[in-house]
This record gives structure tokens, sequence and C-alpha cells, in this order.
């Protein structure tokens, strides 16, 4: 990675993440491991509890450290050219969802798919059907969020309250 990338970006941690490996990841467009840096990246900093169990509760979401997230949407929407992030996944929630209907969202950011005239959820665990190619993916694909126990993990994130704050206005 060259230096001058890494210093423009602020890598800040609350709680001492290293975020220089996500940035690496990002910049060289290997968003599949730069996908589950962020997924582990959110269980370390939800605290102990999340990483005892290795996964993040949506109750969790609102105590997430605001300095982590800023720094993780910052280098998604970087590197990413705009197109992923939890902030691009807001708005197209926003847009599209009229009532919230979390299955119209998952069709607009392609975590569907339809399969013998049946629409079904992408696999994600084996051989992954989710495209991690900046090129090929559809906005706001990335990052992906477990909803196996729901879709309250990633409702949470989307209307996370650092979002709804000027919170990256000092980059613009």
């Amino acid at each position: 990675m060259a230096a001058e990338e890494l210093e423009k970006d602020v890598l800040k941690s609350e709680c001492g993440m290293d975020y220089v490996p996500l940035a690496n990841m990002l910049l060289i467009g290997d968003f599949k491991a730069a996908d589950q840096f962020t997924r582990d990246a959110l269980i370390q900093i939800a605290g102990e509890g999340a990483r005892k169990r290795g996964y993040v509760y949506f109750t969790e979401v609102k105590g997430l450290s605001q300095q982590d997230m800023a720094t993780i949407e910052k280098l998604w929407l970087k590197y990413s050219k705009g197109k992923f992030g939890f902030t691009v996944q807001r708005a197209i929630w926003n847009q599209v969802t009229v009532g919230k209907d979390f299955e119209r969202f998952c069709r607009k950011i392609g975590w569907n798919m339809m399969e013998n005239g049946i629409e079904r959820k992408l696999k994600w665990f084996g051989n992954s059907e989710f495209t991690y190619d900046l090129e090929k993916a559809p906005t706001g694909h990335l990052p992906l969020t477990s909803a196996l126990r729901g879709t309250s993990l990633i409702k949470n994130l989307l209307t996370y309250p650092l979002w709804d704050t000027d919170w990256n206005k000092e980059e613009k």
C-alpha cells in the first residue's frame, strides 16, 4: 500500500482496532476479505459479550463506537468510490422501502435471486453467491450483514445514530 494513501486515511479507533488491514484489503479490491474483516470488527467493537458469542446482537448496535463506525464507513466509501458502505445501504433502504420492506431492499442491492421461478436469498456459506467485484456488484451490495437471526441487525446498522449527523462533513 502506498504510504500516502494511508496518511490520507485517519484510522481512528476507540477500542484499539487496527484498520490498516481493512484499508489494504479495500485498496487492492479484495472486497471479500474486507467484508469478513468488517463483520469481525463489528464483533470486536461491540464488546466482550459479542466477542464471547461470536456475533453482534441488534441491541448492541447503538452502543458501537462512533469513531470506529466512522472509520469503517470512510474506508468502504473511499475505496469503493461511494458504491459500498452502510450509509449507501441506508440511502437505498430509505429510498426503496416504503413501509420498510426488507425483501424489496434485498432485491435492490442484489441479495436475492430467482431460481426455478422462486425468489431466494443468495447463499453466503460454502460457495458464496455474493458479488465481490466493484464493477459487477450492485450499489449497496457490500458490506454483508448476517440476517440468519432475522433482519434486526442490518436494520439497526442502517439506522445507526451516527448516520443522522454530519459525521463525514469534514471529508467532503
